[in-house]
């Protein structure tokens, strides 16, 4: 894939982010992700690509766009065909009630490199560089701890975990305290915990726990790209949720899934902060306009870069206040 491919990634994730970031703490999530939506939905279109979305907003009867099988993009037959994973607005509640951890997220692979997963739970195990081939999700989360606190020389008590503060979770919060490992728990956002994993200065060394099957994708893109290892199980609720999973092309519904099953090939993968978080500083409105802060990565090189971003919306119509502020419009074309 052309590397200035992922530079064009990121001018879609800046959009959705410019667009839900008026309604940040508004306390409308579902206005906050359809301004988001809509952009990034845009954005595609100028975007010299054929692509395909294999994980988005739905099936074609949940949502009116960027729904699996939806083609984006404006390209012609000479350009590259790509699957598309996206999530306009990772963090609905966060941005809605002004909290850390939003994003605008978008990763693109070869054709048939991103697992297509169905939107439903996904036990997951991320980890940084220093832990690839070392944890195994299909062991405990204590057994874990050990492995990775001995390739990193230190006690397990320094080793901080993030898991998502829900009450399924609580016999591993309990093991996780018992093991001595500090941890945080977040509300929503798992995708950006995932990557804090692999980045320096963040304080993060482990992400455990069950959350979203799409997000476990997109976090394995960005692990991919910066060298560090995910690994997930489809949790499912019913018979009808496994059968999902096999007619999107699934053989093994509960067969552990690396990132080779995840995320293979030549991937690429960009996001934009909504709010703030470990990555990303939020979108900051200024006078005129607003500023952004944007990670993009591609597997091919391992090069992970941070571009700040200086929007002029005199320049810019579709982000003024008028094409983002009510749900009942429609950003312009």
């Amino acid at each position: 894939m052309d590397k200035n491919l992922a530079l064009e990634l990121v001018r879609v994730t800046e959009a959705a982010a410019l667009s839900c970031a008026r309604l940040l703490g508004r306390g409308d999530p579902e206005a906050a992700d359809d301004a988001a939506v809509e952009a990034m939905r845009a954005a595609f279109d100028d975007v010299s690509i054929r692509g395909t979305i294999v994980i988005g907003e739905g099936e074609m009867d949940e949502a009116p766009m960027l729904y699996i099988g939806e083609l984006v993009g404006a390209g012609g037959e000479d350009d590259p065909e790509l699957d598309i994973a996206l999530d306009p607005l990772e963090g609905t509640n966060l941005c809605a009630m002004g909290r850390d951890g939003a994003l605008a997220v978008v990763a693109a692979g070869q054709r048939g490199s991103l697992l297509h997963a169905p939107d439903i739970y996904m036990e997951k195990l991320a980890v940084g560089r220093e832990g690839v081939g070392v944890v195994d999700i299909t062991l405990s989360a204590t057994e874990n701890l050990h492995r990775l606190a001995e390739v990193r020389r230190v006690e397990v008590e320094e080793l901080t975990v993030v898991v998502l503060d829900r009450a399924r979770h609580a016999d591993l919060i309990r093991e996780i305290r018992l093991a001595g490992a500090r941890i945080k728990l977040i509300g929503d956002g798992d995708v950006h915990a995932a990557i804090a994993t692999t980045a320096p200065n963040t304080g993060i060394d482990m992400l455990v726990g069950i959350g979203g099957a799409p997000e476990g994708v997109l976090a394995a893109v960005a692990l991919r790209c910066m060298g560090g290892e995910m690994q997930g199980r489809l949790v499912f609720r019913n018979s009808r949720e496994e059968e999902r999973a096999r007619n999107m092309g699934i053989g093994d519904p509960r067969a552990v899934l690396t990132m080779d099953k995840l995320a293979a090939g030549d991937v690429m993968f960009a996001a934009t902060g909504v709010t703030d978080g470990e990555l990303l500083r939020g979108v900051k409105l200024t006078r005129n306009g607003a500023i952004t802060h944007s990670m993009v990565m591609r597997s091919a090189s391992g090069t992970v870069r941070f571009i700040e971003s200086h929007h002029d919306f005199t320049r810019k119509p579709n982000y003024s206040p008028r094409g983002i502020l009510t749900r009942d419009e429609r950003l312009p074309r």
